[in-house]
């Protein structure tokens, strides 16, 4: 479902005399439907990029990610608007929103831009806020006013709002409490059974052992300096 080959990443400094850090060289992945993958290494060592490039946010220098049959190294913006529409989900640290929305809204647009019934939407949508302890009162708010461990779990509510192929998962159970570090963790086990490919970055040692399938450490695709 995700195949990566021969991937590699450099970043230019343009402010500090267009100087070349090379992230890094010749990443080989694949994750098969039903799989989940857990990316480690030390702070730093490309995590997040390698997740940033399979989603499109970053450019690769050379090679190739697929997902789904699509080359996102050479998709164009309008097929990975696409891809992120109907197979490619991506739960991230941190919630992005348009202000003054409600967060069933947040959470049922996934499904709303697919041409679900908006009763459907809304329907799947508090289900979810629920099995995630958001107390009712809040879901006509909008989450930008949320504690950091509500909008975190509205987050992960609207990622798993519609059923994705793939999944990428950034820190989905960082600073939640026991309860719903149990749901998050469901919420996976659930989408693996249903055959979704699954890439995330889990430092929670206990959720990484009890979800993942394989660990990759990525430092193995950081260039290495010459001596």
């Amino acid at each position: 479902m995700i195949e990566i080959e021969n991937l590699s990443k450099r970043f230019t400094l343009h402010n500090q005399g267009a100087a070349v850090i090379e992230v890094m060289t010749g990443a080989q992945l694949r994750v098969a439907r039903g799989e989940c993958v857990a990316l480690t290494g030390q702070s730093g060592a490309g995590k997040s990029t390698l997740m940033r490039m399979i989603y499109g946010n970053y450019l690769a220098a050379g090679g190739s990610i697929r997902v789904g049959g699509l080359d996102v190294t050479r998709a164009t913006p309008r097929e990975v608007i696409a891809l992120r529409r109907e197979t490619l989900g991506y739960v991230s640290q941190f919630l992005r929103v348009v202000p003054r929305v409600p967060t069933r809204a947040v959470v049922a647009e996934p499904l709303l831009a697919l041409g679900h019934a908006p009763g459907a939407a809304f329907a799947r949508a508090e289900a979810l806020l629920a099995q995630l302890n958001i107390p009712e009162r809040l879901w006509g708010l909008s989450p930008t006013t949320f504690s950091g461990g509500e909008q975190q779990r509205v987050n992960i509510a609207r990622g798993f709002a519609h059923g994705y192929p793939a999944l990428l998962l950034d820190e989905p159970t960082a600073s939640l409490d026991a309860l719903n570090r149990e749901v998050v963790l469901s919420l996976i086990e659930e989408a693996k059974a249903r055959g979704a490919a699954i890439i995330g970055i889990f430092h929670d040692e206990a959720a990484r052992a009890r979800v993942a399938d394989r660990e990759i450490d990525v430092t193995g695709f950081t260039p290495r300096k010459a001596a």
